[in-house]
């Protein structure tokens, strides 16, 4: 039996406020079923715990996510000291605890002010990090020990909001961090936990950003996907906005724009990096790079049929 053909959507980012207990795959899914659109994809995965902004592509745009995904990020979140668990977060089972009676605000901010900076960062190993071709957290479900090689992450903010109590022997902080793509902020749960003595793991997670994209822009998968199929609305970015938004833009003469959608090279601008080419009706054309004298076509989006 022949699959139905894909609904005729048009290509955009569709910025979702994930809610927590769905993994990133679950709303990829569901915005497949409301869009009637086979080509969805996302650029950065959330933990199923967290909440908030999850960049998806549609059609023509999951060309752009290989870009987006590398953009820094920003998160709120709640650290509990007292407590280590299995996954870092609250959703592990608890491994060790000790007491925080002992901690003053001053230690709790040294030790967070430490995980600042350039840090050499050992993921979580219940995360979706590759071991010799499996998922680490596939591998630790299945009994095995996993130790992850550190890599280099950049926290460029780590700002205390609140410090308290929940009970006598815990200490909850919560936090915004602002750092590079690939950081995991369960890591600096654990490892300012760590550095205090007590242990610490992450009880709440929310990214409000990921480069030029806010959550306070963001709508409910079926929200942002029904605005994507009626043409625009809350959660919805136009091909060519998302490309404006994340690249330089370079208009095109009508017959630049036709030369470069035949792939061919046109006169380069001096522009590092790549660019968004756009047509005199303000149609996405191609994301260009100077390659000497010329722009050459690196990704190229073909007029809708």
């Amino acid at each position: 039996m022949s699959r139905r053909p894909d609904a005729d959507v048009p290509p955009g980012l569709l910025l979702v406020d994930k809610p927590g207990g769905m993994t990133s795959h679950d709303v990829v899914a569901r915005a497949r079923r409301v869009l009637s659109v086979r080509k969805v994809g996302h650029a950065g995965t959330l933990d199923p715990m967290a909440t908030g902004l999850l960049v998806l592509g549609v059609g023509a745009a999951t060309r752009l996510l290989g870009y987006v995904s590398g953009h820094d990020k920003t998160y709120e979140a709640t650290i509990r000291f007292g407590q280590s668990t299995v996954t870092d977060d609250r959703e592990g089972e608890v491994l060790t605890t000790a007491s925080t009676a002992h901690l003053d605000d001053a230690a709790v901010r040294a030790a967070l002010a430490a995980q600042t900076g350039p840090l050499q960062q050992v993921p979580s190993a219940v995360s979706a990090v590759k071991v010799e071709g499996r998922r680490s957290y596939d591998r630790v479900r299945a009994g095995e020990a996993v130790e992850l090689a550190p890599r280099s992450v950049t926290v460029h903010r780590l700002d205390v909001h609140g410090i308290r109590r929940p009970e006598p022997d815990l200490l909850d902080v919560d936090v915004t961090v602002s750092c590079t793509a690939g950081t995991y902020i369960r890591a600096i749960a654990r490892d300012a936990g760590a550095a205090l003595g007590v242990g610490g793991h992450l009880t709440a997670l929310r990214r409000t950003a990921s480069g030029p994209f806010a959550v306070a822009q963001a709508a409910p998968v079926e929200e942002a996907g029904a605005a994507l199929a009626a043409g625009g609305g809350a959660g919805v970015l136009g091909l060519t906005d998302a490309a404006r938004l994340v690249f330089p833009e370079r208009g095109l003469s009508a017959e630049e724009a036709t030369a470069v959608g035949h792939g061919q090279r046109i006169p380069a601008t001096g522009t590092p990096g790549l660019y968004a080419a756009v047509d005199p009706d303000g149609r996405l054309v191609a994301l260009l790079e100077d390659a000497g004298p010329s722009a050459r076509v690196v990704v190229g989006f073909p007029p809708r049929g």
